[in-house]
């Protein structure tokens, strides 16, 4: 799979990465945490691609495949997307367990902003778009939150990346530790939102 990003990315450029980030929300075995610290390092030794160029194409191709478990959360109930996960997810290396742990992250956090923060977070980032489907969340403020969110996800990932260079491999490394950081905060922000909610009643 290396072998194949690093083709799409160096033959098809900006175009490769947008793809290949649309698809990692599509396909989960594709993740961001190898494509965009690739395209990161490709672009330092390259003049066709610059890093503003690859973090902008990573982020629209994210937002972009992020959208589609959107489109479907509002399209579907909450049973039926269960149902449709438990038959057919395996296709997608998608559990019921998954979209359980997306939507009690976004229901317990209380707030359109969890859109934005679950981005950053490995095994939320892709299918917190479903509840927020499911509860039908205005567009707008949907968009704005995921755009905020992986923007500063594909952006630490390439930057670190470049800065890296041939040792990207340990992007991942270096950033497990922010995202544990973003998912303890998310659930201290949730504990303090409940408590207010509960005083004002």
């Amino acid at each position: 799979m290396f072998n194949w990003i690093t083709t799409w990315i160096e033959s098809l450029g900006y175009v490769g990465i947008f793809g290949l980030m649309v698809l990692e929300h599509l396909f989960p075995p594709i993740p961001s945490e190898l494509v965009m610290p690739l395209a990161g390092f490709v672009s330092s030794s390259s003049s066709d691609m610059t890093l503003v160029g690859v973090i902008l194409a990573g982020s629209l191709g994210s937002l972009i495949g992020a959208s589609a478990w959107y489109v479907l959360g509002l399209l579907i109930t909450h049973e039926q997307l269960m149902g449709w996960v438990e038959r057919h997810g395996r296709w997608l290396t998608l559990k019921p367990k998954d979209i359980v742990k997306a939507i009690a992250f976004f229901q317990q956090s209380g707030g359109s902003w969890v859109v934005g923060a679950g981005r950053l977070v490995p095994g939320v980032r892709t299918y917190v778009s479903v509840p927020a489907g499911l509860s039908h969340m205005p567009l707008l403020p949907y968009l704005a939150y995921s755009a905020l969110g992986t923007v500063l996800w594909t952006g630490a990932l390439a930057v670190t990346g470049y800065i890296l260079g041939d040792q990207f491999d340990r992007v991942q490394v270096l950033l497990g530790p922010v995202s544990k950081i973003v998912l303890i905060s998310c659930a201290i922000a949730a504990v303090i939102w409940v408590a207010m909610r509960r005083r004002r009643f």
